[in-house]
C-alpha cells in the first residue's frame, strides 16, 4: 500500500498527470467508512481503507464535528484529488435520514474546503457499477472488488468495503469503462461467477 503523505494540501497537483487519487466515503453518524484508491494509467489500486467510529452517546453536533475533522485528517494524509460519497437512501425513519444527510453534508463540506471535486452515487448505482446488478449483496460486491483491485482480502469492516466500492464506482464513471478489472468486458456478476469459481468458495 502507498505510504501516506504527511503534509501539503489536496489542491497540490501530482507530478504524474496520469495519476489520480480518489477518496471514497460511506457516511454515517456512528461509523464512517473511508477508502483511498490510486488510479495510474487507468488501473485502480487500493491504497488504504478503514472506518471512523463515533460514540453513540455523544451529542449529535459533536459527532458532526468529529466527522468533519476525520474527513480532513484523511485528506491531509493522502491528498486525494476527488471525493466520491454514497448518497443517502430513502427510508421510513425520517430522523435517521436527517442525521445521515447531515453526516454526508459535513463530509462534503470538509472536502470542498480542501478544494476536492465531489460526486455522489446512489447505493444501487454503486452496486450496478461494480457487479452489473443494482440489487447485488455486499458479499457479491466484495468478491468483485477483490478481482478488480487484484487483492487477496478487503478490510473486515463492511463500512470500509462500501467506501472502496464508492471510490471504484467513481473511477468507472469518470472513465466510462465497465466493471471487472475496468475493461470493456460484459456479463457482470454472472460472468464473474462463471470465470472465477474459486473466488466464491
Amino acid at each position: 500500500m502507498k505510504t501516506p503523505k504527511n503534509s501539503g494540501d489536496a489542491s497540490d497537483r501530482r507530478q504524474d498527470p496520469l495519476e489520480r487519487v480518489i477518496l471514497g466515503i460511506d457516511p454515517g453518524t456512528t461509523a464512517m467508512g473511508w477508502a483511498v484508491i490510486r488510479i495510474h494509467r487507468g488501473t485502480p489500486t487500493l491504497v488504504d481503507a478503514g472506518v471512523f467510529r463515533f460514540a453513540k452517546e455523544e451529542d449529535h453536533s459533536l459527532r458532526l464535528r468529529a466527522i468533519f475533522r476525520s474527513t480532513q485528517d484523511v485528506i491531509r494524509r493522502y491528498l486525494p484529488d476527488e471525493l466520491a460519497i454514497e448518497a443517502q437512501f430513502f427510508g421510513k425513519n425520517v430522523q435517521s435520514m436527517l442525521k445521515l444527510g447531515r453526516a454526508q453534508g459535513v463530509a462534503i463540506a470538509a472536502a470542498i474546503e480542501r478544494d476536492l471535486a465531489v460526486q455522489e452515487y446512489a447505493p444501487k448505482r454503486v452496486k450496478q457499477s461494480i457487479t452489473g446488478n443494482g440489487n447485488a449483496t455486499k458479499d457479491q460486491v466484495a468478491a468483485m472488488l477483490l478481482s478488480i483491485l487484484l487483492v487477496q482480502q478487503l478490510p473486515a469492516s463492511t463500512d470500509a468495503t462500501d467506501a472502496i466500492a464508492v471510490a471504484v464506482c467513481h473511477h468507472f464513471a469518470a472513465t466510462g469503462r465497465s466493471r471487472i478489472t475496468g475493461s470493456a468486458s460484459k456479463g457482470g456478476w454472472s460472468a464473474f461467477v462463471r470465470n472465477n469459481p474459486e473466488r466464491l468458495t
